[in-house]
């Protein structure tokens, strides 16, 4: 079974950075989808960056653009999420997803097919 592994969160004060890993440990299929979502206490799961390894296009969800970058490393089956000028709203419990179906990245939830456990980023 295919499992995500994640890292790489924290807490930092307003202003600062961090990056988010993501890495597959198993086998993963040279073209595949992989984003990251966040979930704040109360509020429903969003879509933050999307990324499609086939050709690199990435997608962001409006508050990341500018600050926010996700990028993928091929050869360990890896993705980041760069994240900087870090907002007290960006406060949330962040999740890997990949999907091995289709060709553009997406902010679809339900177009995922395999999660990571969650990593927590606290922006005070």
């Amino acid at each position: 079974e295919v499992q995500l592994v994640e890292s790489g969160g924290g807490s930092v004060q307003a202003g600062g950075s961090l990056r988010l890993s993501c890495a597959f440990d198993a086998y993963a299929p040279a073209n595949v989808r992989m984003a990251w979502f966040r979930q704040a206490p109360g509020k429903e799961r969003e879509g933050v960056a999307a990324i499609y390894s086939g050709d690199g296009s990435a997608i962001y969800t409006d508050s990341a653009k500018g600050r926010f970058t996700i990028s993928q490393d091929d050869a360990e089956n890896s993705v980041y999420l760069q994240m900087n000028s870090l907002k007290p709203e960006d406060t949330a419990m962040y999740y890997c997803a990949a999907g091995f179906s289709g060709i553009r990245p997406t902010l679809l939830a339900q177009r995922y097919d395999y999660w990571g456990q969650g990593t927590q980023v606290t922006v005070s």
